[in-house]
């Protein structure tokens, strides 16, 4: 084996992690830190082991990542980590050895055979269990295949029949498993021969023993019972797997072209650095703070049940008063699903398991502090312990809101908050509460590094959102950097580069100003109207929720309001607004918008928009339930009250639509209509447009039939992708798959563009691919009319569309609803980039 793929350094020995995940995400950092992947594929190691079984036999394992994340290894190599107590890898098998691939093709298949002989070598394997020079483990697997025993001449069963491999990165665990499940449901006896070295098509390790790459000449044969069928199946197996590795591998690619086309910035020279996990894109440049871990010790101050109770109380109100104004505070700065971070903190303090856990250990002798913190973290480890990844973020986000409480009940507890660090400052943390990222001043703090934590995270998130460069999940390492040092952190390419050269901090001011040129120019130029370089018209409109926001939103670039959200009217409170108070929200909204348009959401409540005094039915999967126009058209007190201050809002003159959400059938469009045409006639007010939120797919397949009896559509992409593609957006692990640039969520779009284009009736985009740029100009293909999104989106998607010609916004379009994946369709439209 070539030195490239295995040296010292990429060996650990005497591990001893504490499950599978910890053991290859500490393979996945040697790999990463000798230059061999970068350190997203960490995460494609781990999603491998959710689809299928990298246990080899006999004590090895070997995690791979997924083929179509192949552009993220930049060498091949392989990391071993020695566990002699030996880890669960899946219940009945024990790994000893674990041993990590980052291949680039099919370079590792000479050293993937060796790993399979060694599983029927126990006299040279079991050594290499316990042996504390690593270079026992290099000559055991870097042994040479001439220089093994000789196999005996093979040869072929009773009926043969060649194949040549036409595999792109030769014969790997995946397709070999698909040939052995073919061969198994024959009773013949089934044998693949290369050369001299035949294996039993039925036996997996047999096959990878083989080590195939792409070109190599099979014979296939079979002899027995049913032999000519048992050939036919294995061969058409062969050959049916051969589609799915030409593309993985042309995806593959596509995506590594891409990465080269982006411009990075690149140190020059062997800069030392500290791998992580991407989180938030961006060059910071500064000095290294470190955040020290709040060691809470917690004095147990024993009080009655009287006292510590009203404590308690008093704590939890001032905490939720707390979170409501921070949740306020980030909706308007950031956005609304940033603030529902907050207002879901504030609901698990209504848990009756931690208030009563709490006074059970007061009345038990303890402090109201003492038995808060304990009841916080018993929950949470309950929570954690179940294994389930969103119970998992549950409990960090109860740590986060239960630590704010206990401030609340005694001051002295808190720690120095990050904003005291000075400016230019590169934070470094073993990990950050969400309201603690939520907290910083970008003005100051340039940059975040985690020991911890994952690009899901809700600090991951928040840094995104506030436009903080970011990594996660360094290791502990992190932490042993010098606090006052100099560094760049990279957070496209997820690096911490220390002590940086004279020659790297110049280049890296460079390649800021750079960047800050082209963020100027979309500035400068975001008063300009939304269109096409060729002068199709797009208006783009901003997603609001608030009157006040309204200056800023005009100021970046908004023409009007595509999606004024009302449901924050009714959410913090304990009653539901009256029809004099959204009116008063509606007309504040026209008068500030002088004229512009304004397209009003009806209330959209229900998912994971809950409100408790409006007391709806507990359920078990609440998307699928009660929400948006159903729950409209069973409460009408709710409704009612909203439309006459709708239509009160419209009799000033100023422009106003109504939209309504969640709608997927035709009775419920003319229900709705029939209670507004009422409601209008009451109050003697004007005719205004009425459109439909499309979110789910039965609303976009039915586009053409709902036309005729609305004025307008407005695609809700996020809910649209969840419903399309059964997936739920929230989901910690999940959420990155529900891209809505998905070929099928964006046939769906186009059906809706031409079902409303049949009744001339107009589309816009209020979801968040709207606020992409590269989504943008994909929507602008497809013909959508309005493109409604954050406010801070919208230089940059103006920038974007008024780059390129409609005809070739068309034609990309049409390329992305032919691809099969949302990587590709993004693979495709890296040339806008």
């Amino acid at each position: 084996m070539s030195d490239a793929l295995l040296t010292p350094q990429l060996i650990r020995l005497g591990c001893r992690p504490a499950d599978k995940e910890a053991a290859i995400r500490e393979a996945g950092a040697l790999l990463a830190a000798a230059g061999c992947i970068a350190p997203d594929y960490i995460a494609s190691l781990l999603r491998r082991e959710a689809v299928a079984n990298t246990y080899l036999g006999n004590g090895i394992a070997i995690p791979h990542g997924m083929a179509e994340d192949r552009a993220q290894v930049l060498r091949t190599g392989i990391a071993i980590l020695q566990i002699p107590d030996g880890l669960e890898w899946n219940p009945g098998q024990r790994t000893h050895l674990l041993c990590a691939i980052a291949a680039r093709s099919d370079d590792h298949l000479v050293m993937l055979r060796q790993l399979t002989r060694l599983l029927q070598d126990e006299a040279r394997l079991l050594p290499l269990l316990s042996t504390a020079d690593p270079g026992e483990l290099i000559a055991a697997l870097a042994q040479p295949a001439e220089a093994l025993p000789p196999d005996a001449e093979a040869h072929d069963l009773d009926l043969c029949e060649e194949w040549r491999l036409d595999y792109p990165n030769g014969l790997h665990a995946r397709p070999a498993a698909l040939w052995v499940e073919a061969a198994r449901r024959s009773p013949a006896q089934l044998q693949v021969r290369h050369g001299n070295l035949a294996a039993d098509a039925k036996n997996l390790i047999s096959l990878l023993q083989l080590a195939l790459r792409q070109g190599a000449l099979l014979t296939v044969s079979a002899r027995g019972p049913q032999a000519a069928e048992g050939l036919r199946q294995l061969l058409q197996a062969m050959r049916e797997a051969s589609l799915a590795e030409q593309t993985a591998a042309a995806i593959a690619a596509q995506r590594a072209a891409g990465q080269r086309k982006r411009a990075l910035w690149q140190p020059s020279g062997r800069a030392v650095s500290l791998p992580g996990i991407s989180a938030s894109p961006g060059l910071a440049i500064g000095t290294v703070r470190i955040l020290a871990a709040a060691q809470l010790n917690v004095a147990d101050r024993p009080v009655s049940l009287t006292e510590g109770g009203d404590r308690l109380h008093e704590a939890l109100a001032a905490t939720r008063r707390q979170l409501s104004q921070l949740a306020d505070a980030t909706q308007a700065a950031l956005g609304a699903a940033e603030a529902d971070i907050f207002r879901a903190q504030a609901e698990l303090l209504n848990d009756t398991d931690l208030i009563t856990l709490s006074c059970q250990l007061m009345v038990a002798g303890h402090g109201v502090e003492w038995s808060w913190h304990q009841a916080v973290e018993r929950l949470a480890e309950k929570l954690s312990a179940l294994g389930n990844p969103l119970l998992a973020a549950r409990a960090a986000d109860l740590r986060d809101a239960g630590r704010r409480v206990l401030f609340q009940l005694d001051p002295s507890l808190q720690s120095r908050a990050p904003a005291e660090f000075g400016a230019d400052t590169i934070l470094l943390a073993a990990d950050l509460a969400p309201s603690d990222t939520a907290s910083l001043d970008p003005a100051r703090i340039k940059g975040l590094a985690t020991a911890h934590g994952g690009p899901t995270s809700h600090t991951a998130i928040l840094a995104r959102t506030l436009g903080l460069p970011a990594l996660v999940a360094a290791g502990n390492a992190l932490l042993d950097v010098a606090d006052g040092s100099p560094a760049i952190l990279d957070g496209d390419s997820g690096r911490l580069y220390l002590d940086p050269s004279e020659q790297d901090l110049a280049s890296a001011r460079g390649w800021q100003q750079r960047q800050n040129e082209e963020r100027l120019r979309q500035q400068n130029e975001r008063q300009e109207p939304g269109q096409t370089a060729d002068g199709r018209r797009i208006e783009i409109a901003a997603n609001l929720n608030r009157p006040e926001q309204v200056a800023g939103a005009l100021e970046g670039g908004a023409e009007g309001v595509g999606l004024m959200r009302t449901e924050f009217l009714f959410l913090e409170r304990e009653t539901a607004p009256d029809e004099d108070e959204q009116h008063r929200t509606y007309l504040a909204m026209q008068q500030a918008l002088q004229g512009r348009p304004l397209i009003v959401r009806a209330l959209d409540i229900g998912g994971d928009k809950q409100v408790p005094y409006l007391k709806l039915p507990r359920e078990d999967n609440p998307f699928l339930g009660m929400r948006g126009a159903r729950l409209l058209l069973r409460r009408r007190e709710l409704l009612e009250p909203q439309l006459r201050a709708l239509y009160r809002a419209a009799n000033s003159g100023k422009p106003l639509s109504i939209m309504f959400p969640m709608i997927s059938s035709l009775k419920e469009i003319t229900r709705l209509k029939g209670w507004c045409e009422g409601i209008r006639k009451e109050l003697d007010a004007p005719t205004v447009p009425i459109g439909i939120m499309v979110e789910v797919p039965a609303a976009a397949l039915l586009a053409d039939q709902l036309a005729p009896y609305v004025d307008f559509f407005s695609i809700g992409t996020n809910d649209l992708t969840q419903y399309a593609l059964a997936i739920d957006r929230q989901h910690p692990e999940l959420a990155a798959e529900a891209d809505s640039l998905h070929p099928a969520v964006l046939r769906l779009i186009r059906h809706t563009v031409r079902g409303a284009a049949e009744h001339r009736r107009w589309v816009g985009v209020c979801g968040g691919i709207a606020g992409d740029p590269l989504g943008a100009a994909i929507l602008a293909g497809l013909g959508v009319d309005e493109l409604s999104m954050s406010p801070r989106d919208i230089a940059a998607v103006k920038a974007m569309l008024r780059r390129h010609d409609y005809a070739r916004l068309q034609g990309l379009a049409e390329q992305a609803l032919a691809c099969d994946s949302a990587e590709e369709v993004r693979q495709l439209l890296e040339v806008l980039a």
